[in-house]
């Protein structure tokens, strides 16, 4: 399985705390059947003001620690973003973290409140799009307002937006609310791909079989399989190809 949102980079965001509980993430990832992993620290301005060159400085040394404690974990880096106008500034200068590449255009990890869905939220996703920048929103199914009124999704996916649910909403860990949404995306064709969204060891791990198992009851084995390893890797095939031959 590929897992491309997850916060396993020690020290920079409201993940792993250190390196040691950034191993042993990584190690329940390996256990869990996941071979590849984006590590996606949230960038939030004036909450976690990451960049990505700082990112990468702490990939740099989680590869190092990986390979010292022999974890067969490949790994590389984005970050999802958080909604807002430095959102357009960063595209503009080119400094946005990206995920991958999907149908010819690079896809931003991009993150809304939990609460609602900001106003105008569309027209940002809309300006990105004609920039070749193609939205995956993060965990709709855990968005309140999406919650409560599906139809809150539709214009973005109507744009061409793509969107991760979280696995473990398949498995009720955000309540049924959030549950029942994850299963109507799952079933409708409207998820694009299953993710951790992992920050710690406990209650959130890097683990998405159990995820991928509620979706084949859903779907079948065939099609969550799509969701938790090939439309994953189709994304982020390309960043680990730059990766390994940087």
């Amino acid at each position: 399985m590929i897992d491309l949102h997850n916060h396993l980079l020690p020290g920079i965001d409201d993940g792993a705390e250190d390196m040691a509980e950034a191993l042993a993430m990584a190690r329940l990832a390996v256990a869990d059947g996941v071979t590849h992993l984006v590590c996606t620290p949230h960038i939030h301005p004036g909450l976690y003001d990451n960049t990505a060159e700082g990112i990468d400085a702490v990939l740099r040394d989680y590869r190092q620690a990986l390979d010292a404690a022999g974890v067969d974990l490949t790994v590389t880096a984005a970050a999802e973003v958080r909604f807002g106008l430095e959102v357009m500034t960063g595209a503009q200068a080119g400094t946005l973290p990206l995920l991958g590449e999907w149908e010819g255009q690079r896809v931003l990890l991009l993150e809304f409140p939990h609460t609602e869905i900001p106003f105008g939220a569309e027209r940002l996703t809309e300006w990105l799009i004609a920039r070749d920048i193609r939205p995956m929103i993060a965990h709709p199914e855990r968005n309140r307002d999406i919650v409560n009124d599906p139809g809150k999704l539709r214009p973005f996916l109507e744009q061409g937006c793509l969107t991760q649910v979280t696995a473990s909403a398949l498995t009720g860990q955000f309540g049924p609310g959030s549950q029942s949404r994850a299963e109507q995306l799952v079933s409708e064709g409207a998820a694009t791909c299953l993710a951790s969204d992992a920050h710690n060891t406990g209650n959130r791990p890097p683990c998405l079989s159990r995820g991928v198992a509620a979706a084949a009851a859903l779907i079948g084995k065939e099609a969550a399989t799509t969701l938790g390893r090939d439309n994953p890797w189709r994304i982020v095939a390309g960043s680990f190809t730059a990766a390994a031959a940087s």
